[in-house]
């Protein structure tokens, strides 16, 4: 279905290609997985599937790559809409219209399908991906995870042969994941639909692949999962457990983890897991002080009398379903956005109606589109703004940048740069200013885990030294890794706040991989797994 044939890209102004000599066949009806290193050319890979590069993206490509018998680089990406559905890492941009049921329909509108069908798959569609409550309203007033189901479904109603999604499920909350994730499987099975797909949460999608491809310096490979991803440079916290464990083959789900691991539960039956960072003494003054806070969106009701006390050094993840209420919140935090009812101080000082100078220097937020913070030509000229903004020595906001993301080129234009790159520019950023809150929405989309490594560290250290974190997440590894405490939300209420080792292991949506493999044991991360071992060894 899919032909990659001594296929090498590589874009103006760089020196090497990003992908080289890549030969790749994914057959009719197989889900294939692409994984990699952040920035190693996954999104390029997928682009050449339905011909954005090189007709969009520019670069120039060699060999050839067919879908279906039809030549991408004769075939640009309208002549390939009606085989090739693509979904991006940013579903806003690909929005053409303003309502739920008018952009499902909108493909179908221009590859002329015939109307009674169009409404057939409509409703179709709306069902498999829980999208009736929404079908009328404008798109922009959907949460993140819900614009990214409208996105899938969009190019679902045109029934194309191949389905290419780049990072599908990042904004989604676990249960929504699983849904999407279960409705493709079913794609794959009952309509022979071939799906290839790039994600860094492997922990949701690698149990459903048929094959897994690695990109790593330009080159690929690829094979069957618990082969490849014995070795691979990334892998998901199980496939990390059973390694650590010496299982073969890994374990590549929860429940072949929990069978594997049954001596390792044995061994650490009686270990105690690491304590709690230490909390804020009681009755401490908070820096984040949230009272009686009601936020509308129009006519949706987006916080609930929600109160929020955070101290500084605390990091605190906001969970729960899209929707909830969770970047509502964050905007608060940071003064953009009016509150109905309520008070949102910092330090004492209320964050609305005042100067955003001032808002800034206090609350820095990384919204879920990094992009919307960065302005300049190059990644060198955005850094050197920075430091210019915060009074900072030359060069200290691109040395924070290499920290998050090493090897970013300071001569690149921050659009050319791939959704992780992108995130770790914007917090290094907004972070020179050494607000007292950084507050960050789905700060790991794009991210593969060594780059989330280095965002926990990063983010510990903000907070050792004195900082004020509050992170809005779906991703359940950061949460345990980086957090003090979760604060679950739903309808705009809060419902659960407690610390993380408590909310997280009390239940399944909010609990990591590790915890439910180790349950009923209160194990929370691979590294505390493996440092329990050391000890035992010692």
């Amino acid at each position: 279905m899919i032909r990659f044939d001594r296929v090498s890209v590589t874009y103006a102004g760089t020196d090497s290609p990003v992908l080289r000599d890549v030969d790749l066949t994914i057959g009719d009806g197989e889900l294939a997985l692409v994984v990699g290193p952040t920035g190693s050319g996954k999104s390029t890979l997928l682009s050449c599937v339905n011909g954005l590069v090189p007709h969009f993206s520019g670069g120039r490509l060699s060999g050839r790559v067919t879908v279906a018998g039809r030549d991408t680089r004769e075939h640009p990406p309208r002549e390939l809409a009606d085989v090739v559905g693509w979904v991006g890492q940013n579903p806003v941009a690909g929005f053409v219209t303003d309502t739920v049921e008018d952009e499902l329909a909108y493909v179908m509108e221009s590859l002329a399908v015939a109307p009674p069908v169009m409404r057939r798959r409509v409703e179709e569609v709306v069902d498999l991906l829980g999208l009736a409550e929404v079908r009328d309203r404008p798109l922009l007033s959907l949460s993140a995870g819900q614009q990214q189901r409208v996105a899938i479904g969009a190019v679902l109603t045109a029934a194309p042969r191949v389905l290419v999604l780049d990072e599908p499920t990042s904004a989604l909350d676990p249960p929504a994941a699983e849904e999407v994730l279960a409705v493709l499987t079913r794609m794959v099975h009952d309509l022979g639909l071939t799906v290839l797909l790039a994600e860094h949460r492997l922990e949701r999608v690698v149990q459903y692949a048929d094959r897994v491809v690695v990109v790593a310096g330009g080159q690929v490979s690829e094979g069957g999962p618990a082969a490849v991803l014995e070795t691979a440079p990334v892998a998901p916290p199980v496939v990390e457990l059973g390694r650590l464990a010496r299982v073969r083959p890994v374990p590549l789900s929860v429940r072949s983890a929990r069978m594997a691991c049954s001596p390792l539960r044995e061994r650490l039956a009686a270990v105690t897991p690491p304590p709690a960072r230490p909390q804020p003494a009681p009755g401490s003054e908070p820096v984040v002080d949230v009272t009686g806070l009601w936020a509308q969106h129009g006519p949706v009701t987006a916080l609930r009398g929600v109160d929020l006390r955070v101290a500084a050094g605390e990091v605190v993840a906001l969970m729960g379903r899209n929707g909830a209420g969770k970047s509502t919140l964050l905007a608060a935090l940071a003064g953009v956005h009016r509150p109905a009812r309520g008070a949102v101080r910092v330090a004492g000082q209320p964050t609305w109606a005042r100067r955003a100078g001032d808002v800034v220097r206090r609350v820095a937020l990384v919204p879920q589109q990094p992009g919307d913070l960065l302005w300049a030509q190059t990644v060198a000229d955005e850094c050197a703004a920075a430091d210019k903004q915060a009074g900072s020595a030359a060069g200290s906001t691109a040395a924070r940048l290499q920290r998050i993301s090493p090897g970013v080129p300071g001569s690149s234009h921050p659009r050319d740069l791939s959704e992780g790159q992108r995130l770790a520019l914007a917090l290094a950023v907004v972070d020179s200013l050494h607000p007292q809150v950084l507050a960050l929405d789905e700060p790991t989309r794009g991210l593969d885990y060594a780059a989330k490594q280095r965002l926990t560290g990063v983010l510990r250290q903000r907070a050792d030294e004195g900082a004020t974190v509050i992170l809005a997440t779906h991703d359940v590894e950061l949460a345990v890794a980086v957090a003090d405490r979760i604060v679950v939300l739903a309808d705009g209420e809060v419902v659960t706040d407690g610390p993380v080792r408590e909310v997280a292991t009390a239940s399944p949506l909010f609990a990591p991989q590790v915890a439910k493999v180790m349950a009923p044991q209160p194990w929370l991360t691979v590294a505390d797994v493996a440092a329990a071992l050391a000890r035992g060894e010692r």
